[in-house]
């Protein structure tokens, strides 16, 4: 009976299981099934015209609301990888980033026409970064009328750029800053390192030393004074020796373009659109209702520090007189550092010491004098060794020096990008044809230099019975220790400014109307090279007078 119950009870709760599994297997299946109004709108899509489709004779799921789909953002199309530049671009890209937008900054902080001139540099070195980048791309435009005017053309807006800034300085002379303007303006031709195809990094050496001239001025006149103007020409002279090494490494012998290129006009298109396309990047645009586009990745880490062993800085000790009286302030303190001398070291209680000392006895005829220097004769004028005259073009700058009264007068001809030295020259005549950048003239006796056009200024230092005669126009010349000269200006350069210092006998010739009513005639107006100076209590100042001689 027992084993009867137990079967009982086995069967029964195998059946038990079977039900459970069975009740499983229809939720699970019922969870995969479509709702009723899914699947009446697929079976009629699939039934062909005029069938009917027998109703569904399960029950129905409970239906469940079917909304409209989320709006699916529109993602922008990505934008195209920039185009790669060559190295040499590349390389210039660094030196308009790092040194020149140095000095840039250090113009916008001191302000004025120095950093309205500044904004005028900074576009002259991108529209060269364009010219540049035209090179890489096209061949080198020939000589015929067509291609040097699509030549000009190129270096058009690079010219106006670098006239605009030359400007700036020919319009602001009375300004505190003119010599800050004259260091950029002097030295800004520079840039037309571009057109010269023999050593060009010499042309930049060259307009370094140029802006050298008033750079050091500015120096000198706020050394221990204004920090930001020192820091401003330090900063300008680096632009300059970054490009000449610039140019020593890309381009030492010239821009030699690109043989196998597309012809200038092409390359210059090709720049131009796609600088036009770069400048205003298409905003991402998404579909309405989307998601929001990412937020930007995170900003890069600080860069790496480097770890330099410092060397602690010395303790500041005076030295000299400084010393000596940084002692004697220390009152009774001052012996503390002495030691106590015995009586046996005593030379005065000891005459054995005294005998055996080594100190010479001085006579009272030679103590306290310092022995004369040895007497030098300069060396006669026959016996120096006279050095060959020399008439010689190296990059853009032309050197004549040591001519001591040739048969002929010496003429050349000149570009804008030049500028002339003359050196050591005596009863000798020359002649620049041509508009050049700025002439040097020193150490010269009887020179007469007649000029065209000069971009710049004519600097004369050290020379005497000197003449110039200036054709068509100039803006400056600068005298500086000169015995005697004699200028005679055209009727376009008669607003010339002249700067002369310790310098005596200067007459300045200008074209004026006759007064008998002839054709015009050159005045004569000599510079005043006396000044009497005193103090006027009234005023506060001291007052300059100009001394005229009369008589």
């Amino acid at each position: 009976m027992a084993t009867t119950n137990q079967m009982h009870n086995l069967t029964t709760l195998i059946k038990r299981l079977e039900a459970a599994t069975s009740r499983l297997e229809d939720i699970a299946q019922s969870a995969f099934e479509l709702p009723q109004s899914a699947t009446a709108a697929i079976q009629q899509t699939a039934a062909p015209a005029g069938s009917q489709i027998p109703p569904s004779t399960s029950p129905a799921p409970p239906q469940t609301a079917i909304g409209p789909a989320p709006p699916t953002a529109v993602a922008a199309p990505p934008p195209p990888p920039p185009e790669p530049v060559p190295e040499s671009i590349e390389e210039f890209d660094n030196l308009i980033n790092q040194s020149l937008d140095i000095w840039v900054k250090l113009s916008k902080e001191i302000g004025g026409v120095v950093a309205t001139q500044a904004d005028k540099v900074l576009e002259a070195f991108k529209e060269e970064r364009k010219f540049l980048l035209i090179t890489t791309k096209a061949k080198k435009p020939g000589t015929n009328g067509a291609d040097m005017s699509l030549f000009q053309d190129l270096l058009k807006p690079l010219s106006n750029l670098i006239t605009d800034a030359i400007g700036i300085k020919d319009a602001n002379r009375g300004d505190p800053l003119f010599n800050n303007l004259a260091t950029v303006a002097d030295s800004l031709m520079a840039l037309s390192w571009v057109t010269v195809d023999l050593k060009p990094y010499k042309h930049v050496e060259e307009s370094l030393a140029a802006a050298q001239f008033y750079g050091n001025k500015v120096l000198t006149a706020n050394k221990n004074k204004d920090e930001k103007q020192v820091s401003w020409v330090k900063a300008f002279y680096q632009v300059l020796r970054d490009l000449t090494e610039y140019v020593k490494t890309y381009f030492p012998n010239g821009n030699p373009w690109n043989p196998q290129g597309v012809s200038a006009a092409e390359a210059a298109k090709a720049v131009n659109a796609a600088a036009s396309t770069t400048s205003a990047p298409p905003a991402p645009t998404r579909g309405a209702g989307g998601p929001p586009p990412p937020p930007p990745p995170p900003p890069p880490g600080p860069p790496p520090v480097l770890k330099i062993n410092e060397v602690p800085p010395t303790p500041n000790t005076p030295s000299g007189f400084g010393a000596v009286f940084s002692e004697l302030n220390k009152g009774e303190a001052v012996t503390k550092g002495l030691r106590k001398v015995d009586k046996s070291e005593m030379t005065h209680k000891n005459p054995s010491l005294r005998a055996g000392s080594t100190v010479p006895d001085k006579s009272p005829s030679t103590r306290g004098r310092s022995p004369a220097p040895p007497h030098t004769k300069p060396k006669p004028e026959s016996m120096r060794v006279k050095k060959p005259p020399k008439k010689e073009l190296e990059g853009n700058k032309w050197t004549i020096e040591n001519y001591d009264k040739p048969d002929a007068p010496i003429e050349i001809e000149v570009s804008l990008s030049q500028s002339i030295l003359i050196s050591k020259c005596t009863n000798t005549t020359i002649i620049l044809r041509g508009k050049a950048n700025a002439v040097t003239v020193e150490n010269t006796t009887r020179l007469s230099l007649v000029v065209e056009s000069l971009v710049s200024t004519v600097d004369v230092v050290k020379s005497a019975n000197f003449a110039l005669q200036v054709l068509e126009t100039i803006p400056t010349i600068m005298l500086d220790q000169v015995d005697g000269a004699q200028i005679y200006l055209s009727k376009e350069s008669s607003s010339a400014r002249v700067y002369s210092s310790k310098s005596a006998g200067i007459n300045l010739n200008v074209l004026a109307p006759n007064p008998d009513g002839g054709d015009e005639d050159y005045r004569e107006l000599p510079l005043p090279s006396q000044i009497c100076s005193w103090w006027d209590p009234e005023k506060g100042d001291i007052v300059n007078e100009i001394v005229s001689h009369a008589g």
